[in-house]
């Protein structure tokens, strides 16, 4: 079957190009034990634009993409984040985009493997159609359809699920981690038992806590922590002005306050935050994409003894003094994926959320005319918004709503 999008390829000077593709369709499995099964034809609706397709562009251009394409296939159909509609089933859905010969995807071993839809070893969204394992779309909450067409609002905050997910797993992993690193000089603070110890140092670790970047994933990860401990301080570090809408936004939403990052050196900027605090970070989660996150953690000491350090960022290599580090007892950890019932949670939660207010839309045709110059000049540019989205298919959305 053959359809239009937009796919990677290695060529340096047309890395990202739109046009008629051939669409595969090999048998594949959500996890490890359950059988394979062929996919079943979805047609995407409206599809989110992803750093990480911005990044794939980019090896494509240096010809590193290769380890990426399905199987006997020299292209990635690009796309990983929206909803899609499909006729055999007469609904919509959220494409669940990781799957494989793992256990659970949240703790990948070396002798497991995987693909992710749009992303790695297996095509994604943006295209007419795509075939999804039938297992891995996800439904959407009710109330959303009329006519058979999705309300415009509900499907902008579709783009996020897979990025809220990737959240609520970071939340779990704090609250996993960090309260055995401190449950039991919990209980003998509060001189409690073990097992109460646990729960009380969940909350205690969001403490002081630093959110470090004000991207979608700080703006998300400040949410779920706001909403599962209501007692948390939480402090957003970024460069916008303080009175710019995203700011304005994320402090609402997650009941934040924020420290703008205006100075030139990291110690001021520092020192600023913690006096913001009245102290230093019980917890600091790095989501800026650059190295001077583990220097304002680390080295200028915003993060306290017995902090917990949450590296969410790819790029940046984390460095630290071990003299410092062993008697203050940091505990570093990075881990990026998500299971299914977080995808779920985070879809229920996104319905009931305001995410559709930072969604702006590029028109398809003007994408699928210059793709590469769309993700430079409009999706990716200073004057962006928070998150683009296309709509990929209008035959689908109630503009109205």
């Amino acid at each position: 079957m053959k359809a239009y999008g937009t796919y990677f390829q290695n060529d340096p000077q047309r890395p990202l190009v739109y046009g008629e593709v051939e669409l595969i369709n090999p048998p594949r499995q959500r996890l490890r034990g359950e059988p394979l099964k062929e996919g079943i034809l979805a047609h995407p609706v409206m599809v989110g634009f992803c750093g990480t397709d911005y990044e794939l562009m980019k090896m494509g251009s240096r010809g590193e993409l290769t380890p990426k394409f399905p199987e006997g296939q020299k292209r990635l159909i690009n796309g990983h984040e929206g909803v899609v509609w499909v006729p055999s089933q007469n609904r919509f859905a959220i494409v669940l985009i990781r799957g494989g010969d793992s256990v659970d995807p949240t703790r990948y071993t070396e002798d497991e493997t995987y693909f992710e839809y749009g992303c790695d070893g297996a095509d994604g969204l943006f295209c007419d159609s795509i075939y999804v394992n039938p297992d891995m779309l996800l439904k959407i909450p009710d109330g959303y359809v009329r006519d058979g067409r999705l309300a415009l609002s509900f499907a902008k905050r579709m783009v996020f699920p897979d990025p809220f997910a990737c959240m609520l797993f970071q939340l779990e992993r704090m609250e996993d981690l960090g309260s055995a690193h401190w449950f039991r000089q919990t209980a003998r603070r509060r001189h409690c038992d073990l097992e109460t110890a646990r729960r009380y140092a969940a909350d205690e670790i969001f403490e002081r806590t630093v959110i470090f970047g004000l991207g979608t994933t700080g703006m998300f990860i400040g949410d779920v922590i706001r909403q599962a401990h209501p007692d948390a301080n939480i402090y957003f570090v970024g460069r916008s002005p303080a009175d710019s809408h995203k700011v304005r936004f994320a402090v609402e939403t997650a009941k934040a306050q924020y420290v703008q990052n205006t100075y030139a050196d990291p110690a001021d900027c520092a020192k600023a935050i913690c006096e913001a605090m009245g102290g230093r970070a019980t917890c600091f989660i790095g989501v800026s994409g650059t190295n001077v996150e583990h220097e304002i953690a680390f080295k200028h000491k915003v993060l306290g003894c017995n902090g917990i350090y949450n590296s969410f960022s790819l790029g940046p290599k984390i460095t630290f003094d071990t003299m410092p580090f062993g008697f203050e007892n940091h505990l570093i950890f990075g881990s990026i994926n998500f299971r299914q019932d977080h995808m779920e949670k985070a879809i229920d939660m996104l319905s009931r959320s305001r995410y559709d207010e930072i969604v702006g839309l590029i028109d398809r045709e003007e994408f699928a005319a210059d793709p590469m110059g769309a993700y430079e000049n409009k999706i990716y540019c200073k004057s962006a918004p928070m998150k683009t989205a296309v709509i990929w298919n209008p035959n689908y959305i109630d503009t109205a709503k």
